[in-house]
């Protein structure tokens, strides 16, 4: 079992910046990959950008060059950056880990952005 509890999400002006942190708790050892997915109204979940345990980093393309995701071992967080945002940015925003074929996520923040 892996438990996700997400922070750091809230109202922010297009063109600024939040950081999204996700504390992971439970089988560590077990996890193969992590990431962040978001959800708008009315919309799927989707894919903002993982990583897997060697490092290597999947970034959807709308997002590419603006949120950076990054890990800290000692700390038992994976962040994510945001910078640049804008309003088709909102979405409540999830943590994922995956154990091989299971998912495990957070319970989701909010991030507003007023343009």
């Amino acid at each position: 079992q892996v438990q996700l509890v997400e922070s750091g999400g809230g109202l922010v002006q297009a063109g600024g910046s939040l950081r999204l942190s996700c504390v992971v708790s439970g089988s560590i050892s077990s996890i193969t990959a992590m990431g962040w997915y978001r959800q708008a109204p009315g919309k799927q979940r989707e894919l903002v950008v993982t990583i897997t345990r060697d490092g290597a980093t999947n970034y959807a393309g709308s997002v590419k060059g603006r949120f950076t995701i990054s890990r800290d071992s000692a700390k038992n967080t994976v962040d994510l950056q945001m910078n640049s945002l804008k309003p088709e940015d909102a979405a409540v925003y999830y943590c994922n880990a995956k154990v091989w074929a299971a998912n495990y996520w957070g319970q989701g923040t909010q991030v507003t952005v007023s343009s």
